[in-house]
């Protein structure tokens, strides 16, 4: 019995859009790295890039569990001495929702070219309106809500 191997040539992509208004950012992040790996078809192959494109909208609406509103913070670092800046979790929202999911889902997937790959497909946008409905992107739905 022969093993099968993905080429890059025969994958067939598809477009997903999630809509994150109301769910857990962890847990959307998650399904949504699986996507863009490819991990969900049964040609998953780990080096090769077998994945979809992901179209999130409403990134504004995101939740979070606990605490973490309060007292999550983003580091970056400028590459000066004394140079580390800390942005709460608030005011990314604010500023660039858009940010919050991409860090979260590039931290899931592979620290390689491959991963950086990956990244591109990923398209998000922090109102409801997306510019790739030429696609035609099926509904993604991600079973984790926010509970009321």
């Amino acid at each position: 019995m022969k093993s099968y191997m993905a080429r890059k040539e025969s994958v067939e992509r598809k477009w997903w859009v999630v809509d994150a208004t109301d769910h857990i950012l962890g847990r959307m992040a998650t399904e949504i790295a699986m996507r863009l790996m490819g991990k969900h078809k049964p040609i998953y192959t780990p080096h090769v890039d077998t994945g979809d494109y992901v179209v999130v909208v409403n990134a504004g609406k995101v939740a979070i569990s606990g605490k973490k509103a309060e007292t999550k913070k983003y580091k970056r670092y400028t590459g000066y001495p004394g140079g580390l800046k800390l942005i709460p979790y608030a005011r990314m929202l604010e500023k660039k929702p858009e940010e919050i999911i991409r860090l979260a889902v590039r931290r899931m997937l592979p620290k390689s070219k491959l991963g950086r790959a990956m990244i591109k497909k990923l398209k998000i946008y922090a109102g409801p309106n997306h510019p790739h409905d030429g696609q035609s992107p099926e509904p993604l739905t991600i079973q984790t809500r926010k509970s009321k």
